[in-house]
């Protein structure tokens, strides 16, 4: 890879530059600046999606023919960079990032002519429907069973963990139509109206106070076969493929150096324990530091999986590294975010923030009272978000036995 940048890439850092300059509004800053999760307010990400695509560039990452950018590499890397420094908030990778590359590579030239064009103006919303009860880490375990009834797929179950299941309008999911010897075959990926008869959904209450994911029940819904992406039967293919763009290919590594950047930052005016800068303490310096050198060390990763993505391939095994380390790695940071807010980050006060999610139980102060910055009042909802991220698209540990198998050997 030729990581330098060309005097193309410096234009187009600069282009890019102006323009969020110019259509960043106050609103969507803070929304992008005060985000507790990876997840940035609702409406502030459509509304952010809705100005990417006037531009053309709400999803850069897919093939031009769709929608997507004829981008270099770096300039991928630029525009990520640049987007995260001027405070954007993110979307939503539900759509975009995720289910879309699954209708590119195997859905129907009708899927593709309907789906993809609304999801980019953002008419269709999707959520993801795989986690089970009794069924996370262990996916391949999952009995939500879909029998067949002629055009149609008759769906009864129920999926947890579903993130913005109220605010989307699809969902894509994985449901078992039949069953063998070897549980991942009978599993089939289907795209689910969530408007059809027989759908409920409930909010779960996160430990950080926000409902941002739900369990959704299904009772006898009806779900068209022209809906299934790939073959019945065969939807753990297209599962794998969808989880390689869930676990890596992005670009984690600029958001994670700006937080350090901005611990760093406020550490310099933090009492540390010896009454100096919490910046100056050997103990809290040799942390930073080392989270810094791996956020390093992240980002060259991530130019190799945008490489083998770039070039048509998709990231295998790459992306399960990129899991382990980026969550761990932000798990890191926002402990020592925590440790820089000092007793202002044991506050609970989310009305200083802007969720991902509406907050349960929570009457903000009549005055709007924060005490101290509002990045302290980030501090300990973002801790206790990323307490989480070890565990989504797969368990740390899962990913280590992915790479165990198909790196080492074993």
């Amino acid at each position: 890879m030729d990581l330098q940048w060309s005097p193309t890439d410096l234009a187009f850092r600069d282009e890019v530059r102006a323009f969020l300059e110019e259509k960043l509004t106050p609103g969507l800053r803070r929304a992008g600046r005060l985000m507790t999760s990876v997840y940035a307010d609702h409406e502030a990400s459509m509304e952010w999606q809705r100005i990417l695509h006037e531009k053309g560039w709400a999803a850069p990452a897919w093939p031009v023919e769709h929608g997507g950018c004829d981008w270099s590499l770096t300039q991928h890397y630029i525009f990520s960079r640049e987007s995260t420094l001027a405070g954007a908030p993110t979307l939503s990778p539900m759509g975009i990032k995720m289910v879309a590359h699954a209708i590119i590579r195997f859905g129907t030239e009708e899927q593709k002519d309907f789906f993809l064009p609304r999801i980019l103006t953002g008419e269709v919303f999707f959520c993801q429907g795989y986690s089970e009860p009794e069924a996370g880490s262990d996916l391949a375990a999952l009995s939500m069973a879909a029998r067949d009834d002629g055009d149609d797929l008759v769906c009864t179950g129920s999926k947890i963990w579903t993130t913005h299941a109220r605010e989307a309008n699809w969902m894509f999911a994985l449901v078992r139509t039949t069953r063998g010897e070897k549980k991942q075959r009978g599993i089939t990926f289907v795209l689910i109206d969530l408007t059809s008869p027989g759908v409920e959904i409930r909010p779960l209450v996160m430990t950080s106070g926000e409902e941002v994911q739900n369990q959704v029940f299904f009772d006898e819904v009806r779900v068209p076969k022209a809906n299934v992406i790939g073959e019945v039967d065969d939807g753990w293919t297209v599962a794998k493929y969808l989880l390689e763009f869930e676990r890596g290919g992005g670009s984690a590594a600029p958001a994670l150096q700006v937080m350090a950047e901005e611990i760093a930052s406020a550490a310099a005016d933090q009492p540390g324990p010896d009454g100096g800068r919490l910046l100056d303490d050997p103990a809290f310096a040799r942390k930073l530091a080392d989270a810094r050198i791996r956020t390093e060390v992240l980002e060259i990763l991530e130019y190799q999986v945008l490489a083998v993505v770039a070039a048509g391939g998709n990231p295998g095994a790459k992306s399960s590294m990129l899991k382990v380390l980026g969550t761990e790695l932000s798990q890191s940071i926002t402990e020592l975010a925590m440790e820089a807010a000092g007793p202002r980050g044991r506050v609970y006060q989310p009305h200083a923030t802007s969720p991902g999610g509406p907050i349960a139980d929570f009457d903000p102060p009549a005055d709007e009272y924060v005490s101290g910055e509002p990045w302290q009042a980030v501090a300990p909802l973002r801790y206790f978000n990323d307490r989480a991220g070890s565990i989504y698209a797969g368990s740390n540990e899962i990913q280590r036995n992915i790479l165990a198998k198909a790196a080492l050997g074993l």
